[in-house]
């Protein structure tokens, strides 16, 4: 931890707030966020099916708008959407605690959402903009402030939730209030880009605004690479959606799911300011990637092959009471694969989040981040659908290790795919043209080359 934070005091002002701020976004949010459903169905007693709608329109309000957050940003600039983000989610966190109406719930959840979508690729466009050169290692110290926040969040909410959950609200929403008041008084204000200045005088903003998705969604290079590094993110989810389910039903209980987070976690937090170091020394961005996303498919070959020994994995049978010593060997497998899912992630998230800028080529990198977010969230809700249909489909037919190896096979497949990328030379930096010759063609080129949940 002391290699972490001498890292980030490395950094200028402006990027160790935008890391401060991070870790209280990720506690504030998950001190609230995993016990939501709980009260909505217990304490307030809402049907399945409306707690369901409400959390959906959170995760709706804030994948589905990441591109047009991405594209305020760079038109207004990033300061002001970290700023809104943070106020609306203040507003929402607040409203979530004093209103048992629907309408007002619903509303609360949209604006958490929106407001995820508003300051998310603000907040890694200006951390882009403002290392410079040093992006690789401003990206692994962001994520260690990202991962420690999501370590700390649930403990203090469980601690708070044994008062009340209306006490969750207040807190949150009171931690998102000191991080708006304090960006608006240190973060230092940073014009966004550059497609903006290029505007004719009475361009409006809707224009300015479908100009830059038109430009980033013809950049092939880009697209292509966004695609190859969905399956990314459907393998490091499982660590919210299979493992937790094997844990589960390999014990009964949440306490190995605890375990499972706080493993994952605490590797980041320790390991990852070291890791991209020693990777950077010895690979480009592509290797980097391209062997951090085999060893994400390979994360799944433990759990491939205890569930080809266990026979209780037919049908779907839960494991029957077991010691806790024997419940602890059966756990090995499951904890294995968070290990090196943890591992991988700390290996691929901040080359590819610099790869983003290159191929954004340093601009629009607002825009280019949220349309990558949209993108993977769709990829996720899919990938989690037919993870779902794998686990049910390969305990029905007696196959019990068909998930793990599906995921397997994803991860070597997003692998081929970036080093393909690589090969073709689609992640280097383009050449520069004029802008007039940029805006005539139907594919994205660069202005100037710049210096991964």
């Amino acid at each position: 931890m002391r290699t972490t934070l001498a890292q980030a005091r490395s950094f200028n002002g402006p990027i160790r707030l935008l890391l401060v701020n991070q870790l209280g976004i990720n506690i504030g949010f998950y001190m609230l966020m995993p016990y939501l459903a709980t009260y909505l169905a217990g304490t307030l007693g809402l049907a399945a099916w409306l707690v369901g709608f409400v959390l959906g329109v959170r995760n709706l309000s804030q994948q589905g708008m990441f591109l047009l957050g991405g594209s305020l940003a760079d038109r207004f600039g990033f300061k002001p959407m970290i700023i809104a983000g943070l106020a609306l989610r203040t507003a929402g966190f607040a409203l979530l605690g004093v209103s048992n109406a629907i309408p007002a719930l619903i509303v609360a959840s949209a604006l958490t959402g929106f407001a995820g979508a508003l300051f998310n690729p603000a907040v890694r466009a200006y951390l882009a903009q403002e290392a410079g050169e040093r992006q690789v290692e401003a990206f692994a110290v962001f994520n260690v402030f990202y991962q420690l926040g999501i370590l700390l969040g649930p403990l203090l909410g469980l601690a708070l939730l044994a008062v009340d959950f209306r006490l969750i609200c207040a807190i949150a929403a009171s931690l998102f209030l000191v991080l708006t008041v304090l960006q608006v008084r240190a973060l230092p204000t940073r014009k966004a880009d550059p497609f903006a200045a290029e505007a004719t005088a009475d361009d409006r903003m809707r224009d300015s605004i479908l100009r830059a998705w038109r430009m980033a969604l013809a950049n092939r290079p880009f697209l292509l690479f966004s695609l190859a590094m969905i399956g990314s993110y459907v393998l490091t989810f499982q660590v919210y959606l299979g493992l937790p389910m094997e844990v589960r039903r390999l014990t009964g209980g949440e306490v190995g799911v605890m375990l499972l987070f706080a493993v994952s976690g605490l590797l980041t937090v320790a390991g990852q300011v070291r890791l991209t170091a020693w990777a950077k020394a010895r690979w480009t961005p592509a290797e980097a990637m391209v062997r951090g996303l085999v060893l994400m498919g390979l994360a799944f070959l433990p759990l491939a092959v205890a569930a080809s020994a266990d026979g209780n994995q037919l049908e779907g049978s839960r494991v029957a009471p077991q010691p806790l010593l024997t419940q602890a060997v059966a756990l090995l497998p499951v904890l294995a694969a968070a290990v090196l899912l943890a591992v991988a992630t700390m290996i691929v998230y901040p080359f590819e989040m610099t790869t983003i800028v290159t191929l954004a080529d340093n601009r629009m990198i607002g825009t280019y981040y949220g349309l990558y977010n949209t993108l993977s969230g769709i990829g996720i809700a899919a990938g989690n659908l037919l993870t779902g249909v794998a686990l049910d489909a390969g305990r029905t037919a007696g196959l019990p290790a068909l998930p793990w190896a599906l995921l397997m096979v994803v991860g070597g497949c997003c692998a081929v795919a970036v080093h393909r990328l690589e090969r073709g030379g689609r992640l280097a930096p383009r050449p520069a043209q004029p802008p007039d010759q940029a805006e005539g063609t139907s594919v994205m080129v660069s202005s100037s080359p710049p210096g991964r949940s």
